[in-house]
């Protein structure tokens, strides 16, 4: 049996400096997306999540990104979660993203805020029929008797709904986490991993500072 502290990878793939990256972090995201999508990285968009509650509880979970602009990066899920609950009392988020096929991760704090209804709107109604019963049907991280109740309560629901558009429940939407802080992180051999830490400074640009492994 392979001992857990014997199992290790050397990368060694590419490399990370100052001259070859970019000037702003979400361009520089932009770039690592793009080649992490050439890649055909099975869930190239999975993401760790991680929240804390107001008395400092941590907690983390894979989500899916689903879209990313200059102002942050935009998930979707049920705000009375266990992570929408915390995301209420702690605003603040941290995203990681690890595609082991190119050897790198990027980490991602900020602030978060719910996006715009009319946002929530347009991505609900592009989900499968499915996934906007599922929506409904799931009181999300509490307590259930078993599936069979919640298939049953699916079921339900795809009859109400079988010849009307299905509306967004009002506790369901998005969140968009606004970056402070972007680390990019290079796997190299030796483990002198190549990681460039981007900070968002008040005049809108960004400090990059090279970070040892």
């Amino acid at each position: 049996m392979i001992k857990i502290a014997d199992i290790r990878k050397e990368y060694r793939l590419k490399k990370l400096n100052r001259e070859n990256a970019q000037d702003d972090a979400m361009q520089q995201f932009d770039l690592w997306w793009k080649e992490a999508l050439g890649s055909e990285i099975v869930e190239v968009n999975a993401m760790t999540l991680a929240t804390a509650s107001a008395d400092g509880l941590p907690a983390a979970r894979i989500v899916l990104l689903k879209g990313y602009h200059a102002k942050g990066f935009q998930f979707y899920t049920n705000y009375n979660s266990f992570k929408g609950q915390q995301l209420q009392e702690n605003p603040r988020a941290c995203l990681v993203f690890f595609w082991k096929e190119l050897e790198r991760q990027v980490r991602i704090t900020g602030v978060v805020e719910k996006l715009s209804e009319k946002d929530s709107d347009a991505y609900y109604q592009s989900r499968p029929a499915g996934s906007r019963v599922g929506a409904w049907a799931s009181p999300q991280s509490e307590v259930i008797e078993s599936s069979r109740w919640l298939e049953e309560r699916a079921a339900e629901l795809e009859k109400k709904y079988a010849q009307t558009e299905i509306p967004r429940p009002p506790h369901w939407g998005g969140y968009l986490v606004k970056p402070v802080t972007i680390e990019f992180w290079q796997g190299r051999p030796n483990r002198l991993h190549d990681r460039l830490l981007y900070t968002l400074r008040d005049d809108g640009k960004w400090l990059i500072e090279k970070l040892a492994p």
